[in-house]
């Protein structure tokens, strides 16, 4: 389980293909890598993944098919920039929602506004997703626990805006229209909309 609050960046030093799988190392801020053990969860742009080598401040990593197809890291290359965020451990902070690591999806950034102390993105997504985004509530964004300002069901967009802190912090300092970034819905949320649903049908009058 992940917070949503991320940390800092790091740099995809190496890729390697092979059929149905992709091994790749990460080097992470020297601080942010202190006791980091193979078999550790890392969210890498909110992907949940297994260290299976540590080395120092780097750590590889194998994502399967159906994580490469799902989720940006079938996108990555040697110096990408990634946000990563050490597993959760009882007893931290948890300053952002709890995060699973388990992707949706991906969305599309569709415009990136910017002012003097404020940016603010909006995203596409398929608009089935679109009962779960709302107003206020939380999702998750490259690994990140933003909360939703605007949301249109019927567009399939919503809107976050994010502080300076975030974009120094995590790779949206970087993005741009037509970037592609990893969705996770609140879990929470899904489940109250999905068991409300079921209620209604189940109960409706025929």
């Amino acid at each position: 389980m992940f917070t949503g609050i991320v940390k800092g960046l790091g740099t995809v030093v190496s890729v390697e293909d092979r059929t149905g799988l992709r091994t790749f190392m990460v080097e992470f801020p020297s601080e942010y890598a202190a006791g980091l053990q193979i078999g550790a969860s890392v969210a890498i742009d909110g992907t949940c993944l297994t260290a299976t080598i540590v080395d120092g401040n780097r750590a590889t990593f194998d994502a399967m098919q159906e994580t490469l197809d799902k989720t940006t890291i079938g996108r990555i290359h040697e110096g990408s920039r990634v946000n990563v965020e050490r597993s959760y451990c009882v007893g931290d902070e948890v300053g952002g929602h709890i995060v699973s690591g388990h992707v949706t999806g991906m969305g599309e950034i569709l415009s990136v506004d910017t002012s003097e102390n404020n940016c603010a993105i909006t995203f596409r997504v398929p608009t089935e997703w679109m009962k779960y985004i709302l107003k206020k509530g939380f999702v998750a964004l490259d690994g990140c626990s933003l909360t939703v300002v605007d949301a249109h069901s019927n567009a399939g967009t919503f809107t976050v805006w994010l502080i300076p802190e975030t974009l120094t912090m995590t790779t949206f300092g970087l993005k741009k229209p037509g970037d592609k970034v990893n969705v996770e819905i609140d879990s929470k949320t899904q489940a109250i909309v999905d068991t409300v649903e079921t209620y209604l049908r189940e109960h409706s009058v025929s």
